[in-house]
């Protein structure tokens, strides 16, 4: 038995320590032109998913989705998130091919994650992604906002809706976003 475990043990060293050599000598693909695979799928996202449940405090959204914070959320996400994450009218947003991995589509996949785990994300970014720190730029009021907006915007009210369509057919005047 002791031979065994021996083996075994030695066994998961020398796989471990060819995955590190495999990454540390370039063998990894860096573009971000192709898409992810299997092995980052299955390991990388839940991980992610993981690390951000462990590390977001567990704190309670202190806004009231009222119209007046979903609206002020919806100008924020329209101002800053919409290049990546997409709004509704162009549900896939322009960068969203061009990043690796691929940002949320928000549009057409909303988020379900805790809003603790939204403004965990939003304030502090993803590393080794497109995703920024907002914290720099945004306050936690507006940080709140914007989680609030995340959370209600597959379930606007009608008029909110419409004011969120009339804010994103602004920048289709032929100018480029930013």
């Amino acid at each position: 038995m002791r031979k065994f475990s021996f083996g075994f043990l030695a066994g998961v060293v020398v796989i471990l320590l060819g995955a590190l050599f495999w990454v540390r000598l370039g063998f990894v693909n860096p573009r971000a032109d192709i898409p992810e695979g299997a092995l980052e799928k299955n390991i990388a996202m839940p991980s992610l998913d993981a690390s951000v449940d462990r590390r977001a405090p567990d704190v309670k959204n202190p806004l009231q989705p009222t119209d007046v914070n979903l609206a002020a959320g919806m100008k924020i996400y329209q101002t800053n998130c919409v290049s990546c994450h997409g709004d509704i009218r162009r549900p896939s947003g322009m960068f969203a091919e061009a990043l690796y991995p691929r940002p949320p589509q928000f549009v057409q996949d909303a988020p379900d994650m805790p809003e603790n785990q939204n403004f965990y994300i939003i304030e502090h970014g993803v590393r080794v992604s497109g995703m920024p720190a907002w914290k720099q730029v945004l306050n936690d009021q507006q940080v709140w906002q914007v989680t609030t907006f995340l959370s209600h915007m597959n379930k606007l009210p009608p008029d909110l809706s419409a004011q969120w369509k009339a804010v994103a057919g602004a920048g289709d005047s032929g100018s480029t976003r930013k």
